[in-house]
């Protein structure tokens, strides 16, 4: 008993020096108002105590989970700044992104209104039905309190009936929320709706139970959204399987943002315990949850190195979106086929247009799966005024980075008479790299490198040469592995799409003008035909619109040269063109083919690869 009273006393004469702490470390405070969503913009105040000289205050220009700059600032206006005893100050803008404030007491409130009307994982959209908040899109921040604790208030409009939905940590207050530093914060899109709630528990092996919650905005039915829920289970415990267990989720919860909605795009982002999931209809989109609920492990704690710690203030740059993004790319219809969500020939046809993407696209000329995460910047929702050549240069790093998955997944399991498959690949990275967290919520301790993947691979497969070979040639290198071989090994064809047609190239046509980049190496690239040129006869006959062209080309076969007629920026020109047959390949069941015939062994690598994985880990 004294030694109990010794423990009460001895916590009673501390916490005022904890709370002091705290109170010294200073906090920022944000309250989140709405006084006339039908014209779509919020009223901000944030409050930054314990400010020592001019207080930095900045709009983020980049957000977490997109790899390009979104210049949130350009929705900020009304902007006015106040010390701690509400003696109005000057907020001096020194660039587009920053305003400083000086001649303060210690505590600056500044006050401003923010537009946003873009229903996805990016911006802000508020109207009378709804605020979807991505943060970095709403709040300012200042330079310096990174560290600093976090507390915010929405004040929904009278009447309107909505509720949070968020990843920050809860209060006694429905509408505020707490979050432990800036990372955090940044991370935690934020839903006010009347939206409709379906959760389920999932459970670690340890035994910590977490909630999973999916808050749906949508005109959907009742009956959809059970189904939709129902689909997320599914998905849920199938990726678990991949890993063994779950994260540690550390409100307790991990929560579906969906927005669906006639007006809204279709996005999905992920968040280290949420994801923003959005589109027009809920019906079809367990696709999109799939991919983003796979990210709460690979990207948001498995994490590579260019991403950690996220910066606000431009592009992030990084070497391993190939990774990040591709293999999560694979790994959606992987899990929904796992899950009995789609049937095993809809992810071959998925997993066969990896495979093309890799082997046809003129880009693996010119950069390596590493060069197309560095070209990210240019091209992860990047708006470009001028024209690129991008088309021509750039494989989507999801693509190139899933055919990658597909390959390796593939390669280990044959090497290994199935014994070793991507997954245990994927469990090694997690017991590196993600699973020892990091020294607060939201930052990672252990971001990984190419040379980490290596080594992880080397692991897994117990052969150093082979990771060295794998990560040299197919990763920092640009090439490409047998992809037919290796598919047919699971009963799957890859062949030619359109087998015995004549193909100019993958050209675009407005009438007779060529309205897209000519691919690079097409038969149309190497005659001289480019961007804009109008064709004006095929073979010595006029044409007047694309039907005619494709027409014409279709009365020819593979290596037969044809005479175009066109007008190019210096005036007419013509040009002799070898056509080719159309190189574009597509991957099928063996038992879907011709004469197809699927072997014992065949089945038996393909079940093993597509068969769910929740009894086998």
């Amino acid at each position: 008993m004294r030694l109990r009273i010794r423990a009460i006393l001895f916590a009673i004469a501390v916490l005022p020096v904890l709370l002091a702490a705290q109170a010294g470390v200073g906090r920022t405070e944000y309250t989140v108002t709405f006084p006339a969503p039908e014209h779509r913009w919020a009223q901000v105040e944030a409050t930054f105590t314990r400010v020592q000289g001019a207080l930095e205050a900045r709009m983020s220009r980049s957000s977490p989970g997109r790899y390009a700059v979104h210049e949130f600032a350009k929705n900020v206006f009304d902007l006015r700044a106040f010390d701690g005893s509400g003696k109005e100050l000057t907020a001096v803008r020194v660039n587009p992104h920053q305003w400083n404030v000086a001649g303060h007491d210690g505590t600056v409130r500044i006050q401003y209104k923010v537009y946003g009307d873009t229903i996805d994982g990016t911006y802000l959209a508020i109207d009378t039905t709804h605020a979807h908040m991505n943060l970095p899109a709403l709040l300012i921040w200042a330079r310096g309190f990174d560290d600093r604790p976090v507390r915010v208030t929405f004040t929904p409009p009278p009447g309107s009936g909505w509720k949070a939905a968020t990843q920050l940590y809860p209060t006694s207050d429905p509408f505020t929320f707490t979050a432990p530093n800036l990372q955090y914060l940044f991370d935690s899109p934020t839903e006010l709706s009347a939206y409709k709630l379906r959760q389920f528990s999932v459970t670690n092996p340890g035994g910590k139970t977490y909630t999973i919650r999916a808050a749906v905005h949508s005109d959907a039915s009742d009956q959809d959204i059970d189904q939709y829920a129902a689909g997320l289970e599914k998905i849920v415990r199938e990726a678990e399987a991949v890993f063994g267990e779950f994260p540690d989720y550390e409100p307790g919860t991990y929560t579906f943002l969906a927005d669906y909605l006639p007006w809204a795009g279709g996005d999905g982002m992920e968040h280290r315990n949420s994801t923003v999931v959005t589109g027009r209809a809920l019906r079809g989109a367990l696709g999109t949850a799939a991919h983003e609920f796979f990210h709460c492990w690979n990207v948001e704690r498995i994490r590579p190195e260019g991403l950690e710690p996220f910066n606000f203030e431009d592009a992030n740059l990084t070497d391993s979106l190939w990774l990040g993004e591709g293999f999560t790319q694979y790994y959606g219809p992987l899990i929904r086929t796992r899950a009995g969500l789609i049937d095993p020939a809809q992810a071959i046809g998925s997993f066969g247009g990896l495979a093309n993407d890799v082997i046809n696209a003129p880009g693996r000329q010119f950069r390596s799966a590493v060069g197309m995460s560095h070209a990210a910047p240019f091209a992860d929702g990047a708006r470009s005024i001028d024209r690129t050549n991008l088309s021509n240069t750039f494989i989507s790093y999801y693509s190139y980075g899933g055919a990658i998955a597909l390959a390796l997944d593939l390669t280990l399991r044959e090497r290994s008479a199935g014994k070793i498959t991507l997954d245990d690949f994927m469990r090694a990275m997690w017991r590196v790299h993600g699973k020892p967290g990091g020294p607060a919520p939201g930052l990672v301790g252990r971001p990984y490198s190419v040379n980490d993947v290596r080594d992880r691979l080397a692991d897994v497969s117990g052969d150093r040469a082979f990771a060295d070979d794998f990560v040299a040639r197919y990763i920092r290198g640009r090439e490409v592995v047998d992809y037919a071989t290796l598919l047919a090994r699971a009963g799957v064809a890859l062949v030619r799409r359109n087998p015995g047609r004549a193909w100019l190239g993958d050209v675009g046509f407005d009438g007779t003008r060529i309205s897209t980049l000519v691919p690079w190496g097409s038969p149309a690239f190497v005659a001289g035909l480019e961007q804009d040129d109008v064709v004006t006869a095929v073979d010595g006959k006029s044409v007047a619109n694309a039907q005619q062209i494709q027409e014409a080309l279709a009365a020819h076969k593979p290596g037969d040269t044809i005479a175009l007629a066109f007008n190019r920026r210096s005036g007419p020109a013509t040009a002799a063109v070898t056509l080719q047959e159309d190189p574009a390949l597509t991957a099928t069941l063996v038992e879907a083919t011709p004469g197809g015939r699927l072997r014992p062994e065949e089945k038996a690598f393909r079940d093993a690869w597509l068969g769910s994985r929740q009894t086998k880990n």
